[in-house]
């Protein structure tokens, strides 16, 4: 049986009492610990366990390579690499690793791939898909969010993933359409601008549903339609902006 994880925006309830105005990630910190280390740690205690079952060789080895402390606010990096999400300001967090890794394999991820992102939250999901596909397009509602993302990916050299500050409902047009999509905030039902930017043969995860309520979908499009399964019950924070009309 798989473990419930929490999604990569879920509600801080059990952290309402951090500040809302965090240190940014891509401030230096003293006396950092040896996170090469603890990253391997990460993957072979909380990924590559079977009872978790990541078998993807390139999943694996970006989570092994992409710097998750660096998308940490400097108050929690003793805890970067930890099984849950951490708080990145704005009611937001950046994910549980396992569930990165889950829906990063999910997407069956190719070298050639064009990826659309909807939520960069802190920019750590971006950053282990640009170490897997050609192009990353992500996109983030919440702008100082979104600012800060983006600097820390040009900063880091993920050079190959483009960030615009929006709404995500709407998808991006003038790039698509797109090999894989994957969503990190849930509506209450698939928005369609997102399926029509889905290429014929590609692959789009997202959670679907009110907070509380919530399944992780994985939709393939096969001759020009959509097939749905439902992954695991999971726990985001609702999609803000058009798909709350």
């Amino acid at each position: 049986m798989r473990l419930l994880p929490m999604g990569c925006a879920c509600l801080l309830a059990m952290n309402a009492g951090c500040d809302p105005v965090l240190p940014t990630a891509g401030q230096a910190e003293d006396g950092a610990g040896d996170y090469e280390i603890e990253r391997k740690r990460m993957v072979e205690t909380q990924i590559r366990v079977p009872e978790r079952g990541i078998r993807h060789d390139g999943v694996l080895k970006a989570m092994l390579e992409v710097p998750r402390h660096e998308f940490v606010p400097l108050k929690y990096r003793s805890e970067a690499y930890d099984d849950r999400p951490l708080p990145i300001g704005h009611r937001q967090t950046i994910s549980q690793p396992f569930i990165v890794a889950f829906m990063s394999e999910a997407l069956d991820p190719q070298p050639m791939h064009r990826v659309l992102e909807i939520g960069t939250g802190s920019g750590y999901q971006a950053a282990v898909l640009a170490r897997l596909v050609k192009e990353v397009f992500t996109i983030e509602i919440v702008e100082p969010l979104g600012r800060q993302a983006e600097k820390d990916l040009k900063r880091l050299g993920y050079n190959n993933v483009q960030v615009r500050v929006g709404d995500g409902y709407a998808g991006w047009p003038e790039q698509a359409p797109f090999d894989t999509i994957i969503v990190t905030c849930a509506p209450d039902h698939v928005p369609q601008p997102l399926t029509d930017q889905l290429k014929e043969g590609g692959r789009l995860i997202i959670p679907v549903g009110e907070l509380g309520n919530q399944s992780l979908v994985l939709i393939r499009k096969k001759d020009g339609r959509l097939k749905q399964e439902q992954v695991m019950e999971v726990r985001f924070v609702p999609m803000t902006g058009k798909a709350e009309e």
